[in-house]
């Protein structure tokens, strides 16, 4: 499978700028960034936008970093996929800096390690030399840069990432790219959280250069693919609409449940509402949960179309299970998610972590 992957890679790359000169914008441009982070979220099948107030407010929503009331509060997950041949790892820091405004930083990355690059297995000369074949990592980067803040009406909130995006596939191809995200949250009451993420809203640039030796192109002209060139990928917006209401049944057991909307602008998907140039995918999740104890959690998502036998379709939905646990302002997520295609199981295990860390200072003073 990875003996495939760089030419894969590097044709899809290909499709894309030839997509770009065409004036077709391609779907599904930095989808490692929708894959999200903190098993708490993944449990919820992603639908957290409205209320969402922890560390991961700086991916799921930065108007929901107000939510962080302490010194400081820092996120942490890993988790494989494809039987362990991709990697995800997610590292997210939350600051208070005063009682109306908090800071964050999100890191993100998304790749596939120990690549066997095998363009070069046969020489000049017609012959198999195996000490040709090197390895590669192809890797997908993500910084964030949040920033959050009260407004004079009670219970609203706006924030907003200034994003910066790296990838490369070994040393033949790399890009940056940089864009804007905006959010906002909105409290009504103790019970009811709404939210709004505008994605990549100012779009999303990514500029691709390719660097590759004669071998290489050879090896691409005798597949009969094309040979990428330099060019600009860009990510359309997309807008996820929250509401969430929660309610405490007994003392401190509580129930909690959101619906999120997922509004594409890149045309015509494969989700439940497809229409052209804006699909709607819809998701939905519930917790029930003591106090910051313990929490279980369901959610439903990746709604797609598929077509049946006999030619017609049905829809197909991915349910999603979570757990967590917290003790002294430590949290432990677990859940079992999938990031494939709906109609396959891919699912896969994944934890995080995240804690909160109390003021040095206050922390004197006490002692």
């Amino acid at each position: 499978m990875k003996e495939l992957l760089l030419t894969t890679v590097l044709c899809a790359m290909s499709w894309t700028i030839i997509a770009q000169e065409e004036d077709i914008t391609p779907k599904y441009s930095n989808e490692f960034l929708s894959i999200g982070v903190g098993a708490g979220a993944l449990g919820m099948s992603n639908a957290v936008v409205g209320g969402v107030e922890d560390v991961t407010a700086g991916y799921w929503n930065p108007a929901g970093l107000i939510g962080v009331d302490d010194f400081l509060q820092v996120g942490a997950m890993h988790s494989e996929y494809f039987a362990g041949i991709a990697k995800y790892d997610y590292l997210g820091i939350a600051k208070p800096l005063d009682d109306m405004s908090t800071t964050g930083f999100t890191f993100i990355r998304f790749g596939v390690d120990d690549i066997p690059n095998t363009t070069q297995l046969i020489d000049r000369d017609g012959n198999v030399n195996y000490d040709n074949i090197t390895t590669f990592s192809a890797g997908d980067y993500a910084f964030l840069f949040s920033y959050a803040r009260k407004m004079p009406i009670e219970g609203l909130s706006v924030g907003g990432n200034f994003k910066i995006v790296y990838r490369h596939v070994g040393d033949f191809a790399r890009s940056w790219g940089f864009g804007i995200d905006g959010g906002v949250r909105y409290n009504l009451g103790e019970k009811w959280k709404f939210g709004i993420l505008a994605r990549d809203v100012t779009t999303t640039f990514n500029a691709w250069s390719f660097s590759l030796d004669d071998q290489m192109i050879e090896t691409f002209e005798l597949t009969g693919n094309e040979i990428p060139e330099n060019g600009l990928e860009i990510t359309l917006p997309k807008f996820i609409f929250g509401a969430q209401f929660r309610t405490n049944i007994v003392k401190e057991f509580y129930v909690k449940s959101e619906i999120n909307a997922a509004l594409n602008t890149d045309g015509r998907r494969n989700v439940l509402i497809r229409t052209n140039p804006i699909s709607v995918d819809p998701a939905m999740g519930v917790e029930l949960g003591y106090g910051k104890w313990v929490a279980v959690r369901f959610g439903l998502g990746n709604m797609q179309w598929i077509k049946n036998v006999d030619l017609t379709e049905s829809i197909t939905l991915q349910p999603n299970i979570g757990i967590g646990v917290g003790f002294k302002g430590i949290a432990i997520d677990y859940a079992f998610t999938d990031i494939g295609d709906a109609s396959v199981a891919l699912y896969s295990h994944v934890f995080s972590l995240r804690f909160n860390l109390n003021d040095p200072k206050e922390r004197e003073q006490t002692e």
